[in-house]
């Protein structure tokens, strides 16, 4: 049989534990016994739980909004920095006339598309349904329109636009960087 040792009481920060109790500290909590068979191990365990705070600090907490199964992210090559506020479309080839328009953010990225009638996932879902020919089973092709020449400049960039057309398949996640420069791009499958 395997005993599972508990996590060290040296990795929680100080700020998570409440005033209720000032009594605790951490330095008590370790001295107290940490084998599961002993009958203080589930004493320990409720003077650590009750002391946890209810408010842990969000700077140790790391919030993943639910994102969309197709994101992005643009670095613009000539400053080294991720490409904010450029302009990007998102749609499926399948049926074209449904746009999802987006904007990236100081970070260069985008993880939720804007369409007022339409979620990617469900049309991901719907049109990896459909049969067509020359694709593989249970994919779609969707592609990613980069608005590189507001972004740069019409007479300071060779590209007005990348468009980028990929496959996509249900259930899957989908992240496509752009490497962007006014003159060159680089893309890959990111994860």
């Amino acid at each position: 049989m395997r005993v599972q040792q508990s996590p060290s009481i040296d990795s929680i920060p100080n700020t998570f534990f409440r005033a209720k109790n000032p009594d605790v500290s951490c330095s008590q909590l370790q001295s107290m016994p940490r084998n599961s068979t002993s009958k203080q191990s589930s004493k320990r365990l409720q003077v650590l739980s009750s002391q946890l705070s209810h408010r842990i600090p969000t700077s140790y907490i790391t919030k993943m909004a639910a994102r969309d199964p197709i994101t992005c992210h643009a670095l613009d090559t000539t400053t080294g920095r991720p490409a904010a506020n450029l302009s990007v479309q998102l749609s499926c080839l399948s049926n074209p006339s449904i746009i999802f328009n987006c904007t990236t953010n100081s970070d260069g990225r985008i993880s939720n598309w804007k369409n007022d009638t339409e979620k990617v996932s469900i049309l991901i879902e719907k049109h990896c349904k459909e049969e067509k020919s020359g694709q593989p089973a249970g994919s779609s092709v969707w592609q990613l329109k980069f608005d590189t020449g507001s972004y740069y400049g019409l007479d300071k960039t060779f590209w007005p636009f990348v468009e980028l057309t990929f496959l996509v398949k249900d259930g899957e996640h989908f992240h496509v960087p752009l490497l962007l420069g006014p003159y060159s791009y680089t893309t890959y499958r990111g994860s």
